[in-house]
């Protein structure tokens, strides 16, 4: 039986039978001084690097000899203002408010510290908090007619370095803390059922995030060995109450259908009572979550409502993205050039044939085209594959799973690097150019794929990409299915935050890999 008030239900075990078990949580005030530790640490590390930028840029400004000096009515309007003061003087007094309100609005934009924000939100946050400032110092300047004296290159230059330096600096301090154990709010999950494990598995993936699975509660199931994905079951719901005042965890995830529980929207209102931050994951039925990171509540009259939008279906969307992919494309293309002459070289010298292959794919609303590649097999390699699947019952298995192989016996030495770095799409910069593919997106599909895709009707209404979620993920870890699920959650959560952040990890994992060769 259960009780109708969800976390004040007849209790399953008695106060006392709470662990011993609450040891492993960090009491209320230890979490209090590790988060005021972490935002330390981030914020002090964003206004040194900041400082540093600026200096830098200033420093190198001056050495190269740039002509700065202001007019001889500006001089004296120095002197009668600042005194002895110098145009190196007024930088330093610009940059300091600048600093400042660039640190305030990213604490306004919640980046101190940023839990349960993805890798996407996070660099639109610290993108919106640099151009705020920006507006607001620019709009300082006209207001009190002081633009004259700023020597605004130098300034130009270090708010265009904390755009592209600053979210890496955040990254590699994320990084440092959860090596360290410091980063991460504690948190218990809700639910001991299929979602409850998606939500551990998830969270445990991405520990950037910053939401840690400590317990989990549930009143109608037990997990199998008292642990759930590794997270050890800690009761029923009302259990949960009992952590919260004591060890102070403050932070709850409601992971379980409508369904599963018959006062769920009392499960809801006790939890928000009880934790300071609940997050509901909604699931519709037989097990389907909504996974889409555009989910917008809205408010019908007071009713909740939740709006999910498929992002990259929308034409104005879709404009933007190709002109990111061609301002990316024109701007990195030459810096390019090279490799892309000596990858061609080695291609050559090592088999005779063709440096180039085409393979004719599907593009945007199923309309073929040939996507450019390094080649990277033997000549007659679609002969050598079928003769080895039809003889081959492994290979045959593998391939019917994966759509590839894992040792290809028709790649040569050349393409076997270049595979494992994905250096042999790097030809696709014509295609992108060409508008028959996009920079990110979802993979090419053969024709003959589209019989077992799921979402083909998504997944052919875009261009796909020379790189994209799947293969900073999980490559050759995943299945055919999983890649299909994988590249219709990216068309519904597209944003363009997301491809700079699926680029910025492509550009990792083929330096990594190139640098392991």
């Amino acid at each position: 039986m259960h009780s109708s008030d969800g976390f004040q239900a007849r209790p399953l075990g008695s106060r006392e039978s709470l662990p011993a078990k609450l040891g492993t949580f960090h009491t209320r005030r230890v979490q209090r001084r590790r988060q005021l530790w972490v935002v330390f640490v981030l914020m002090l590390s964003d206004l040194l690097f900041a400082l540093l930028v600026w200096g830098v840029v200033d420093t190198l400004y001056y050495v190269w000899g740039a002509d700065i000096a202001p007019s001889s009515a500006v001089v004296a309007r120095l002197e009668e203002v600042w005194g002895s003061g110098t145009i190196s003087q007024i930088n330093a007094i610009a940059v300091l408010p600048s600093v400042a309100v660039w640190i305030i609005m990213r604490m306004a934009l919640g980046l101190y510290p940023g839990y349960a924000l993805t890798a996407a939100e996070k660099l639109r946050r610290q993108t919106y908090a640099l151009a705020a400032t920006v507006a607001m110092v620019a709009t300082f300047a006209l207001t009190f007619h002081v633009g004259i004296l700023l020597a605004r290159l130098p300034l130009a230059i270090g708010f265009l370095a904390l755009l592209f330096l600053a979210p890496l600096l955040r990254a590699l301090v994320e990084r440092r803390l959860i090596k360290d154990g410091a980063w991460g709010r504690t948190t218990v999950i809700l639910g001991a059922n299929e979602v409850g494990a998606c939500v551990v598995r998830l969270l445990r993936k991405e520990p950037a995030i910053g939401l840690i699975p400590v317990a989990v509660f549930d009143d109608r199931r037990t997990p199998e060995g008292g642990a759930l994905e590794g997270v050890p079951y800690h009761g029923a719901l009302q259990e949960a109450r009992h952590v919260s005042r004591e060890s102070g965890v403050d932070t709850a995830v409601i992971a379980m259908p409508q369904a599963y529980h018959e006062d769920f929207v009392e499960v809801i209102n006790r939890g928000s009572s009880v934790f300071r931050n609940l997050i509901i994951v909604p699931n519709i039925t037989n097990g389907a979550m909504i996974a889409n990171s555009a989910v917008r509540g809205r408010d019908l009259g007071g009713i909740l409502g939740l709006e999910v939008k498929h992002n990259l279906l929308d034409p104005w969307a879709r404009r933007t993205k190709r002109i990111l992919d061609l301002v990316l494309v024109v701007s990195g293309g030459f810096l390019i050039l090279p490799v892309l002459l000596i990858l061609a070289l080695l291609v050559r010298l090592e088999s005779q044939g063709t440096v180039f292959y085409a393979d004719r794919r599907l593009g945007r609303k199923a309309k073929p085209f040939y996507c450019l590649k390094f080649r990277t097999m033997v000549p007659e390699a679609e002969n050598i594959l079928q003769r080895l699947l039809a003889e081959d019952d492994a290979a045959r298995h593998e391939y019917s799973k994966y759509h590839k192989l894992r040792n290809d016996p028709r790649v040569t030495r050349v393409g076997r690097f270049l595979r494992k770095t994905s250096l042999d799409e790097l030809p696709q910069i014509w295609n992108v150019l060409r508008g028959e593919m996009s920079l990110v997106g979802p993979r090419p599909y053969l024709p003959r794929e589209t019989p077992n895709m799921f979402g083909a009707q998504e997944i052919l209404r875009v261009r796909p990409g020379m790189t994209g979620p799947w293969q900073v993920g999980g490559r050759n870890n995943t299945s055919f299915a999983e890649r299909n699920e994988i590249d219709v959650h990216y068309i519904r959560d597209w944003s363009v935050w997301l491809d700079l952040v699926i680029l910025a990890r492509t550009v990792k994992i083929v330096a990594l890999r190139a640098g392991a060769h």
